[in-house]
């Protein structure tokens, strides 16, 4: 897994949510995450079916957040676990061999080598940036990704804040994946947006 790796907000209208994700797979986005801790379950299935279909429109990974049985239930790529939010051995057997399992390590690498041994496709790592989405979150130094990338085989997703401007160190430290949400669906034109991290990677 590598580039740029799409976080949704907790946008409950639909169609803006669907109009700004198709902007940005149209701009080269090849990850999306679905993320909404706001909604009801009824509209999460909803939204979570709808940009099912749109990920394969462009032939791009669908990851849901924290929920395995709404994974299941919109037939999604994979979940991402934070360190709460379920064991990562469990969901590995209940999403089966095939599917994509990623976990939020924070800045600490005991969390990724646990995240390895539990069969984890990535790890990720953060935030290293003032973030809208979180501001209470804590903040680290690059160099942990690069240590993460020498402590697995896995990998590497950094997260938190991060903007074509302030990607550079993180790129250089070793991250494969950039996490964004707010530098894509809150910039006037998401697709431009997601094209400029695009960039950053080569085409």
């Amino acid at each position: 897994m590598k580039g740029l790796y799409a976080i949704t907000p907790d946008w409950v209208e639909t169609p803006r949510l669907l109009a700004a994700t198709q902007a940005i797979l149209a701009g080269g986005c090849r990850i999306l995450q679905y993320r909404n801790k706001s909604a009801s379950l009824a509209l999460r299935q909803e939204q979570a079916v709808a940009l099912r279909l749109l990920t394969r429109r462009f032939d791009a990974l669908l990851i849901i957040n924290d929920e395995v049985d709404l994974a299941l239930y919109a037939e999604a790529d994979g979940v991402h676990l934070g360190e709460d939010d379920g064991e990562l051995a469990a969901a590995r057997t209940r999403l089966g061999t095939a599917a994509i399992l990623g976990a939020s390590c924070y800045h600490n690498l005991g969390l990724a080598r646990r995240a390895e041994l539990a069969g984890c496709d990535y790890v990720a790592f953060g935030g290293f940036f003032a973030s809208p989405s979180k501001p209470q979150a804590g903040r680290g130094d690059a160099s942990i990704l690069s240590a993460a990338r020498a402590a697995t085989s896995l990998p590497v997703c950094a997260i938190g804040g991060i903007s074509v401007e302030n990607a550079a160190p993180l790129l250089a430290a070793g991250a494969d994946m950039l996490a964004v949400i707010s530098a894509l669906y809150a910039a006037a034109d998401p697709g431009l947006a997601a094209g400029a991290f695009i960039e950053l990677f080569g085409r």
